[in-house]
């Protein structure tokens, strides 16, 4: 029998899926990863196959596993961190969907949302949820689905039935963990993180808001139970018959900027983290208080543990970061992520050009979903190193666009952030970062803290770690980055980004 036991990570991001195994020092023991298939059926709808995403998930499970040598009986839980806001309706007899996930950057619920700003909703729903409303959030998504699934994919009802079997209790909502919680223990439940981030959970009565559910049409018997994030009654257990072939506590789930607040360890009010993925997502610990934003940030739950009350964040959204990245290799400007710093340092500057990557509308603090990707400044030299250059200054200064509105909104100053997340592997972004913001930037030795804040949750909650002084222990900086620009400098290049990101504002004018 082997002693050596773990916890397993299942991180199922926008791109794909990955599925990690830590110790207890909170290193990485195992790690697979399957992409799946981006869907875009209009321009501005984006979509995903959800069964596509179990069978990923199955699939890198235990290809992590056998490739590590491990057993699944040697995981003592599994955390799960998911894509937020992303939404799947599926039938509960049968449990396919019916109809793909819209996926969090899909627009196709814009007038709704703008119908929702006339009515003069906007304050009664940031009220109660702490979120703007836009259509990046699961509410509309849920309407829509209910609205127009074909039901294709059931087979079952016509497509005029779909709200009589909503209403009747036969279909079933849920982002993406309560989907893989489903089709782990049979059970459908969320988490608090995953609950916020739907516009239809009331953050400070911690329940599913019964107004909110009448206003976009969705039977309350469509949503899952809402749990603690790290649960030491735990969510379920695999099926010793199942894939895995054991019973296997699943007991922690957060969405996944949550996820890596958790693992960045930011446990006390006033640690930040910023996330750069597809998206980039900087979250600030405020406590067992929802504070409220006067400047385009979002209130939502952090996490919570068990028989603990639930910790509150600042968020700062921004839609596209990597994103802007893989749209650079997508329009053949570069032919690998990693040359964008060999590029962008052998130029001394974007010579005025400036890229503003509103691909899906501006997040926070500008909250705009008819903004549209631009590029300003451009001379006839300007070379594809300039639009490198300008691309990552970009992610740059959308980031300090959401700093200086989180400093004023908590009032707290910030003199370090902890970064994680594919694109801080760049030196260059470090450094730039940590110019354009004027603070020292931490990049910590395991940069998969989603992954490992799923697992942290998990672990928590059957004992594996005992605490999270233990979980502060394991973590450890691999880089520091301090300002090498003149602040001076940094506040002139700032400025002239503001302009820029005017003239990208309310461009798709498209009904």
């Amino acid at each position: 029998m082997p002693t050596e036991t773990y916890v397993g990570a299942i991180d199922q991001g926008t791109t794909g899926t990955r599925f990690m195994v830590f110790d207890h020092a909170g290193q990485v023991i195992a790690n697979a990863y399957e992409k799946h298939e981006q869907i875009y059926p209009e321009p501005g709808w984006v979509e995903h196959d959800p069964m596509e995403i179990w069978e990923n998930t199955k699939t890198v499970v235990t290809r992590a596993l056998a490739n590590a040598g491990l057993g699944a009986e040697q995981l003592d839980a599994l955390g799960i961190t998911n894509q937020r806001e992303t939404t799947i309706v599926w039938d509960a007899e049968t449990g396919k969907p019916v109809h793909n996930a819209l996926v969090w950057q899909d627009r196709r619920t814009t007038d709704r949302v703008e119908e929702i700003q006339e009515e003069d909703k906007v304050e009664w729903i940031r009220e109660k949820t702490g979120l703007e409303c836009d259509a990046y959030f699961s509410a509309t998504k849920a309407e829509w689905i209910l609205k127009n699934a074909d039901q294709i994919k059931t087979g079952r009802a016509r497509p005029e039935d779909i709200q009589d079997r909503a209403k009747a209790g036969e279909l079933m909502m849920g982002t993406i963990d309560t989907w893989l919680i489903y089709n782990l223990t049979g059970n459908h439940i969320t988490d608090v993180s995953n609950a916020s981030r739907t516009m239809l959970y009331n953050i400070r009565e911690l329940e599913w808001d019964d107004e909110l559910l009448a206003e976009f049409n969705v039977p309350k018997s469509m949503v899952p139970e809402v749990r603690p994030s790290s649960d030491e009654n735990l969510y379920g257990h695999t099926d010793a018959e199942g894939f895995l072939g054991a019973e296997v506590p699943v007991a922690g789930a957060l969405g996944d900027q949550q996820a890596a607040l958790f693992g960045q360890t930011c446990f006390d009010a006033g640690d930040a983290k910023n996330t750069y993925g597809t998206g980039s997502f900087f979250l600030m610990n405020t406590g067992e208080e929802a504070v409220t934003s006067d400047h385009g940030l979002l209130t939502t739950i952090g996490f919570q543990k068990s028989g603990e009350p639930v910790q509150y964040a600042l968020e700062g959204s921004i839609f596209i970061t990597g994103a802007a990245i893989e749209w650079l290799e997508d329009v053949d400007l570069i032919d690998d992520p990693a040359e964008t710093a060999q590029l962008a340092r052998s130029v001394d500057s974007t010579d005025g050009v400036y890229m503003v990557p509103a691909f899906t509308g501006l997040g926070a603090p500008h909250w705009d979903g008819r903004a549209r990707g631009t590029i300003v400044g451009m001379t006839r030299g300007t070379r594809r190193e300039h639009i490198v250059r300008a691309t990552l200054e970009s992610i740059a200064y959308q980031t300090r666009d959401v700093a200086e509105a989180m400093e004023a909104d908590s009032g707290v100053e910030m003199t370090s952030l902890k970064v994680d997340g594919g694109a801080v592997k760049n030196n260059f972004l470090c450094q730039l970062q940590s110019d354009i913001i004027q603070t020292e930037i931490a990049r910590p030795e395991v940069d998969e803290t989603t992954a490992l804040g799923s697992a942290y949750a998990a672990g928590l909650a059957v004992g594996y770690w005992d605490s999270v002084d233990e979980l502060r222990d394991n973590w450890q900086i691999d880089k520091e980055f301090t300002p090498k620009m003149a602040g001076s400098d940094a506040d002139k290049m700032y400025d002239r980004w503001d302009d820029a990101v005017e003239k990208s504002l309310d461009w798709a004018q498209e009904d």
